[in-house]
Formats: C-alpha cells, sequence, structure tokens
C-alpha cells in the first residue's frame, strides 16, 4: 500500500491513563485491537488487500466475546424470508431508535456477508439430507433465521474458523495485551495505540503500535454489574479509550439485561452460565415456582417477546412473587434432544447440580449487551480520524434501543468488511497515514490530574451500577449511583492532591479505571433520558416519550473529566463530525 508522505509530531490524548512510556514500539498499516467476529474479519479483509495488519487482543486470540454466543448468527437465508422482513423484526426490538439506514445495511448485505463466513471455513449446522443450513427462531423473530452450528456452540465454531485463518494467513498478533490510549499525529488524526503485554519476550510491558488506521473491536463492558454473562476482560476499555481521545459514544444507557442467565445464589458475582434464548426458540416455556407460564397474554410472542420485554417480564414476576429467580422449563426436549441441540448449556447445568432434563432452570436476568457505544457511521468510522469500531463497542445504529436476538455476530461482521474496504480504498478520507514516519515523541500516561483508581474500586462500581441502574432504574436510584460514583473518584482525587499518590499502574487498575469512566456516561446517560424504552426501564418514568426522546444522547469526555451530553434531533445519527454540545458536571 502507498501512504501520502509527511513527518507529523504524534501527540498523546487530551485525557490518558497513568502509564509507563512505552518501552517496546512496532508499525502496522493497520492495528485492530480485539479478536472477536468483528476484529478478526478487519484484519482478514485488510491482509488479503495488502494491508500490513496488527491485531492487539486482551487474552488469546479465541477467548473474548464471541465464543460464547450460544444462539447463533441472523440472517434472511430461509426459504421465504427476506431482508425487508428481519428489518421489520429489528426495528420493532429496538423499540423506535434504529437508524433504519444502518439497520437496512445490515440485513442486505448479512447473507451473503455469512456465506463468505462459511467460505472462510465455518461450519453451521445443517440438514443431513439436503445440506442446507438449519435455521431456528428466537426472540423478537417472526422468521426461523438463527443459523447455528454445535447445537449451541456457534460464536465457538466461528471463533475457531477465524482463528485458524488469521494464523493461516500470518496476521501479525499480539496476545494477553491490554490497550491503553490512542496515538495521534499532529493533525489529530488516529496514529496507533499504547497497550501493556501481560508476559516476557521481545514485547512486554507497555509498548506501542504505530498505525494510520486503528479499528477498535473490543467488545462489551458487562463487568460493569455485578452478574453479567460476559466474560472477565469485557471491562469496557474501547468505550474508556475513544473517550479519552475524544470521540463520541451514544446510547450506553440501553443495556440489555439476558432474560434467562442460570442463577446461582444470590451472592454469585461475575460471568455467569447464559442459557441461550433459543431454548425458548425450540419451546423452553417460562415458568413461576408453581409452574404457571407468566409470559402468556403479556405479549403476543409470550416467551419469545423481545429481551427487554421478557427481562422485564421475569422481573415483574420476581417482585410479584418476592422470589429471587424464576424457571426455565424445557423438560419435554427430552435427554436426546438436550445432549444433541444444547450440549453446553446441559453441561454447564448439570456443573452447577441442576438437570434440566429432569427439572426446571432457575433463570434470571444479567447484564449481556450493550447496545451502545463508539458512534459510528456506516464505514465504522468514529468522529475521531483514522479511528474505526465495530462489534459491541460500536454504536452503529442498528440495535436501537434493545439488540434484537442474534443480531449482534452479524453487525459485527458486516460492518467489519465495510470497515476494511473503507481502510483499503484507493481513494478516500479513512487512508491511512505514513505509519513509518510518525515517532512516538511522548509518553501519553505522564503524571496529570487524573488519579488510577485501586484495584478494589472495581467491585464498589459493580455493586453501585448493580443496585442503581440494572434492570430497575428511577431518578432516586440514579442519582445515588451517580453521588457514589462521583465520591469513588473525588477520594482518589483527594489522595493525590494530598499526598501526591495514586494507585500504582497495572491491569487490574487501569480496568478499574476504565469501568468507572464507563459508568458514569452510563448513569449521566440514564438519569437524563426521562422515559422507558426498549432496556432502558425508568420506573419513575414508565411510558415511552417519543415526542421529547425519539432521539439519541452523545456523549464526549472533556479534559477536565466532565461529560458534555447533547441530543440528536431524531432517530437517525448525523454525519460523524465534532458536535456542539452542552456540559454537565462531573457524576
Amino acid at each position: 500500500m502507498t501512504h501520502p508522505t509527511g513527518r507529523p509530531d504524534a501527540a498523546a490524548p487530551a485525557t490518558a491513563l497513568r502509564a509507563p512510556a512505552p518501552g517496546w514500539a512496532t508499525e502496522a498499516d493497520v492495528v485492530v485491537v480485539g479478536s472477536g467476529v468483528a476484529g478478526l474479519t478487519v484484519a482478514l479483509r485488510c491482509a488479503a488487500a495488502g494491508a500490513k495488519v496488527t491485531v492487539v487482543t486482551k487474552a488469546r486470540l479465541d477467548d473474548g466475546s464471541t465464543r460464547w454466543a450460544q444462539g447463533g448468527i441472523a440472517a434472511a437465508l430461509g426459504e421465504g424470508d427476506t431482508p425487508e422482513q428481519h428489518l421489520d423484526d429489528t426495528l420493532v426490538a429496538g423499540a423506535g431508535l434504529c437508524d433504519e439506514r444502518a439497520v437496512r445495511t445490515l440485513v442486505t448485505e448479512g447473507p451473503d456477508a455469512v456465506r463468505r463466513l462459511i467460505a472462510t471455513g465455518a461450519r453451521f449446522d445443517a440438514d443431513d439430507g439436503t445440506g442446507e443450513i438449519l435455521l431456528t427462531r428466537e426472540g423478537g423473530h417472526h422468521r426461523r433465521r438463527i443459523a447455528h452450528a454445535g447445537g449451541d456452540a456457534t460464536g465457538a465454531e466461528i471463533s475457531r474458523a477465524l482463528v485458524e485463518a488469521v494464523r493461516t494467513a500470518g496476521i501479525d498478533t499480539v496476545e494477553n495485551a491490554l490497550v491503553l490510549d490512542l496515538l495521534k499525529d499532529g493533525s489529530g488524526r488516529a496514529a496507533g495505540v499504547t497497550l501493556h503485554v501481560m508476559g516476557e519476550g521481545q514485547r512486554d510491558g507497555v509498548g506501542a503500535v504505530r498505525a494510520g488506521a486503528v479499528v477498535l473491536a473490543t467488545g462489551g463492558m458487562g463487568q460493569i454489574f455485578s452478574a453479567t454473562t460476559n466474560p472477565a476482560v469485557s471491562t469496557g476499555d474501547g468505550v474508556a479509550l475513544a473517550l479519552r481521545a475524544g470521540a463520541e459514544v451514544s446510547d450506553l444507557e440501553f443495556v440489555q439485561f439476558h432474560p434467562t442467565v442460570l442463577w446461582l445464589g444470590p451472592e454469585a458475582e461475575g460471568q455467569q452460565p447464559l442459557v441461550s434464548e433459543a431454548v425458548r426458540g425450540e419451546g423452553g416455556h417460562l415458568v413461576d415456582a408453581d409452574g404457571v407460564r407468566f409470559m402468556q397474554g403479556r405479549h403476543e410472542l409470550a416467551e419469545l417477546a423481545p429481551r427487554d420485554i421478557v427481562a422485564k417480564g421475569i422481573t415483574r414476576r420476581m417482585r410479584e412473587r418476592g422470589a429471587e429467580h424464576m424457571y426455565l422449563d424445557a423438560r419435554h426436549f427430552g435427554a436426546r434432544m438436550w445432549e444433541r441441540r444444547f450440549p453446553t448449556i446441559l453441561a454447564a447445568c448439570r456443573a452447577h447440580g441442576i438437570d434440566p432434563v429432569t427439572e426446571p432452570i432457575p433463570v434470571a436476568p444479567a447484564a449481556h449487551y450493550a447496545s451502545g457505544g463508539v458512534r459510528t457511521d456506516l464505514r465504522g468510522r468514529t468522529t475521531v480520524p483514522g479511528l474505526y469500531a465495530c462489534g459491541e463497542v460500536a454504536c452503529t445504529g442498528v440495535h436501537g434501543a434493545n439488540r434484537l436476538a442474534s443480531n449482534s455476530l452479524l453487525e459485527g461482521l458486516v460492518f467489519a468488511e465495510r470497515i476494511a474496504e473503507d481502510i483499503t480504498a484507493a481513494e478516500g478520507p479513512a487512508r491511512p497515514a505514513a505509519t513509518a514516519e510518525q515517532p512516538y515523541t511522548g509518553a501519553p500516561g505522564a503524571p496529570g490530574e487524573a488519579p488510577l483508581l485501586a484495584s478494589e474500586v472495581r467491585y464498589e462500581i459493580q455493586h453501585i451500577m448493580t443496585h442503581g441502574a440494572g434492570v430497575l432504574r428511577s431518578a432516586e436510584s440514579l442519582a445515588r449511583a451517580a453521588d457514589r460514583l462521583e465520591g469513588v473518584h473525588d477520594a482518589a482525587a483527594a489522595q493525590l492532591r494530598r499526598d501526591g499518590k495514586t494507585a500504582e499502574p497495572g491491569v487490574e487498575t487501569w480496568e478499574a479505571t476504565n469501568l468507572h469512566l464507563v459508568a458514569r456516561v452510563l448513569v449521566a446517560a440514564a438519569l437524563r433520558r426521562e422515559e422507558t424504552r426498549g432496556c432502558h426501564w425508568r420506573e419513575d418514568r414508565p411510558a415511552r416519550d417519543d415526542a421529547a426522546w425519539r432521539r439519541h444522547l452523545l456523549v464526549t469526555l472533556r479534559p477536565d473529566g466532565a461529560l458534555d451530553v447533547r441530543s440528536t434531533d431524531s432517530e437517525a445519527f448525523p454525519p460523524p463530525t465534532t458536535p456542539r454540545t452542552e456540559t454537565e458536571s462531573r457524576p
């Protein structure tokens, strides 16, 4: 690839994590942060076009959220199904906040993107006689359009195929690396990232990858809550990096709580086993302790209503009965169907002493998916030139106020391909700069005003968010959460002013600091949105208010730590340019 010439001075973000100066550096045309379906698809497509690509991932290549996806990938592949029907279901689930242009892009380009994924090596379950892909149904879908692999191991199969393809292609990878901050050149364009490698060798400790295009595919932020389906690495690092770099985020108040997560007891914390929506898609029933199917009459699709409806239904029934969980009853499947269709879920349940073949499964909602994230256009471009985002870390406008089941893998796939096309285009605004001529000249973690938070603060943040900004929210609970989050920051800032000390830089303190920043934004947006919509449920504002709130909240971070929040004029996103903002004090 050829690039424009010039020698801009590298510049650190306006705000950044405290960290040592990089002790090593490497160069690439494109650096992709994350190794799920989105990140690896970008990497493969860019490498195929001749770009030098480096993939940075926080754990191992196959250890992100993609491999945990049980349900499958949605696309209009079946007879009688059409992209238009898929679009309609997505818009309904999104509760009036989907950007229709983005959804149309998803559903029209989705089927061919899935076929290209199959060509890459992913093997989906197919009919033994015809060879046709087997399709099932999940919540919010009026058609069978969910392709799955290994019964309930779709994500694991997609991850296997993409990881194998990346290794076969010889793409440079940096595993066990936590990304820290964005590097910018003198014009404010992305010029790479700093990162910390947790290991020994040529690349260990803090280093830098200089690149003319940076793609965030870091996944979600489920660890912001006490109970989540997300792996331990999902600490909102990509959203936090983007905020510190001056990028705009949107829709963080819309955190989807999966309705059916295996209930492990009132003290259980961290990642919880997911009981896929596909169990209900195949005929599993939600019941209370008396065996009553409480979702009937609440929605035309009963247990297959969109996830926010089902999560609310379960939560309401729990409150009515004074119970800590409900039940998912699929005993009528029989042992053979459980073993063939849902082997992963069956094993997880049995590992915790529950046999779904003979007894109902105790379930309760838990944090699952962030519908919002770093705002992008239809090419994955953020409000920072040269910085892209795709997958769960991004907010493309596809999901609106509530993601339709199994649209996440498809979104990662479709928009990853669009990003790769944009980056490798012969002409265009996304053309990477000359990475070899972007020397690193400063440490983005040099001491400043912002303290690092102690590692144990992570659990305090999770407790604050679970009780103040969980499935049930109110002005009172959110204001209390905001005050407590402010107290966490102020205590660390006071120690820094008094003693000149802050928590020591390290993975756990960087993660805690990232979680705190993302929590602040979520709470600020949830307080501002005075209505109930999708997976944002305000008990004090139970009605949906289209006149005032059929629009998105856009948030940026100022160098002084304040949040700038503004709303769009409609459900459609404006072009990703620098917004005019109104300032909110730090919550």
